[in-house]
Order: C-alpha cells, then structure tokens, then sequence
C-alpha cells in the first residue's frame, strides 16, 4: 500500500536542512572523543569530559535568553537569520578542530559551538512550529526526526572509515563542509517566511 503525503515548503526546506547539517555533525561525534585522547598533546578521558559538559552547559545558559529574544522581535527574517548564522558557526567549528593540538583549543571551540547553537535552535523551532501543516503534526515532527536521525547514523559509518584511511583531518573538513551546505539551505525560503509577525500562516507546497 502507498502512502501519500504533501507537506509544505518550508517545512520541507527545514527538514532537508537539518538532515545535511546532523549529517555533518554525525561525522564527527562516533570519533571526537577518541580524536582528543589521541591526537591532542594533553589529551585524555577528562579532556572529553570536559569538552562535553562546556557545550551543553554553554548551550543550556544561552538557548532561553535567544529563544525570549527572537519572541519578542516580530517577523520570522530574525528568526532565520539566527538558524542560518548558528548553523554555519557550527560548521565553522570543524573547520577549527583540524587547527586544535591542545585541550584548551578544544574548550575555546566548544563554547563557540554552545552559543551557535543555541542561536540556531531557537529560531529553526520557531520556525518550524509556526510552519507545520495542521493535522500532520505528528507525522512531519516524525519525518523530521527520521531525517537526522538517518543522516548521523549514515554518517556514523563514514566516519569511521574516513579517519582510517585518510586522517581527522580529512574527516573534520569534509563534516564542516557538510554542515555549510546544510546551513545554506533554509536561506531557500528566506523570501516565504513571514516577515509581519502575523502568525495566520499560509501554507506553500512544495
């Protein structure tokens, strides 16, 4: 039996979106602990401790205040700018993971990392929410958890591959250039978000 369904651009646009960024993001997370206890001149178990703990601690004290900031200003133009700008910041880090020899470079990266996205989240939830099709929530919150989802675990077995034969550093700059493409995508529906902070939505297909 096939199964139809339509959803509208930009959730489409969204979705698409995140499915290249995670897939870039998920180059890298099955071998980034393994990256600094090997690779850095002070590397250890700790080292990643730590750099996990700066992320999620930077992110968590920054996503609220965005998120209230991004509320408050009407329109949705700010809201993808602070999904596009968060993204690429991201993606940006990788790039700067194959300059990183010391822990320390690493916590500098992570904290960069923690404020994009907690600039990105927001606005791509916003976004999103305000965007989804009525009577499909469900299912278009359910595509777009499939769609990273199957992009970090396909990336997943990349990146092991990637690292064997051709280095960290390889790996890092073919993730950050992943993540770019994925960030570079909702700039496609920069003209079809709402730009008057009405939030009566028409929907657009695609």
């Amino acid at each position: 039996m096939k199964i139809k369904f339509s959803i509208n651009k930009i959730v489409f646009f969204l979705i698409k979106a995140d499915f290249l960024f995670f897939s870039g993001l998920g180059l890298v997370s099955p071998v980034f602990a393994v990256f600094l206890t090997d690779k850095l001149k002070d590397g250890n178990v700790e080292v990643a401790g730590f750099a996990v703990a700066i992320y999620w601690i930077v992110r968590s004290v920054f996503e609220i205040p965005v998120a209230k900031f991004l509320d408050k200003h009407r329109g949705e133009r700010d809201d993808l700018i602070f999904l596009v700008g968060g993204y690429f910041i991201v993606a940006l880090v990788h790039f700067g993971y194959t300059q990183a020899t010391l822990s320390w470079h690493i916590y500098i990266l992570e904290f960069i990392y923690g404020v994009a996205m907690a600039f990105a989240a927001p606005g791509w939830s916003a976004i999103f929410t305000r965007h989804i099709d009525k009577g499909k929530e469900g299912l278009e919150w359910g595509i777009e958890h499939v769609a990273y989802s199957a992009g970090i675990g396909i990336a997943g077995i990349i990146s092991g591959i990637v690292v064997t034969k051709y280095g960290f550093n390889t790996l890092f700059i073919i993730a950050g250039i992943v993540a770019v493409v994925g960030a570079l995508i909702p700039l496609f529906i920069y003209k079809d978000v709402n730009i008057s902070g009405d939030h009566h939505i028409r929907f657009i297909k695609k």
